[in-house]
């Protein structure tokens, strides 16, 4: 059966969980819309998270990977569009590093966009009555460190995977509570917004023209 690679990261900044790990494990061995789902955790840390995920491809050789990641503060989930050649962290990883003004691979582009339909994604998402975004920016932190290295390694053609990208997901209730005022999204809404998030893109060759754009 064909195989999609799910990634979440381990807990960092103090968190004793990490939604994206708390989801997608959730997800491993479900067989959906023709394909069996293989979910890996990686690392908070900078280089190495980027060695585990493209590991991980070789193991699996996916047709598509799907990238999670904590994002403590939005409210929806965050369809990521972009990514870009650049790391400055506001805070060290898992490992103690904190790279400023770093690029993520020497010679690479100045920036990747997501090879998922992302605005059919986020149109789906929201027709299920769950809240959804496109988001015009991954952060300079390991999460865009990853999906920059995901569409580097798929821009390269030595993989099965002809799509992939990142989606953001808010807090869970536990870790909002601990951040009075910080909006939060339950397992299982998230666990769903991620089956759904799979089916769409496995099923849609050409995206939805309409407007998701920011005004800032």
């Amino acid at each position: 059966m064909r195989q999609v690679l799910v990634t979440g990261f381990e807990p960092f900044d103090g968190e004793r969980v990490n939604p994206s790990w708390e989801v997608v494990k959730k997800l491993n061995d479900l067989q959906l819309s023709g394909v069996n789902i293989v979910v890996r955790q990686l690392p908070c840390v900078f280089g190495k998270a980027i060695e585990a995920l493209n590991s991980a491809i070789d193991e699996v050789d996916p047709l598509m990977v799907l990238c999670v990641g904590q994002a403590g503060g939005r409210v929806e989930i965050s369809v990521e569009r972009v990514a870009i050649n650049v790391i400055d962290a506001r805070i060290p990883d898992n490992a103690g590093q904190q790279p400023v003004d770093e690029v993520i691979v020497a010679e690479g582009p100045a920036a990747y966009f997501s090879l998922l339909p992302i605005k059919a994604v986020v149109s789906g998402l929201r027709e299920a009555g769950i809240p959804a975004m496109v988001s015009q920016t991954a952060g300079t932190y390991v999460c865009n460190h990853v999906m920059y290295g995901l569409l580097h390694r798929l821009a390269q053609g030595n993989c099965k995977a002809v799509k992939g990208g990142f989606i953001h997901i808010p807090y869970l209730p536990e870790q909002a509570a601990r951040h009075p005022g910080a909006a939060s999204m339950s397992v299982n809404t998230v666990v769903k917004a991620l089956e759904l998030t799979i089916a769409i893109a496995l099923h849609t060759e050409q995206d939805l023209a309409i407007a998701e754009g920011a005004t800032h």
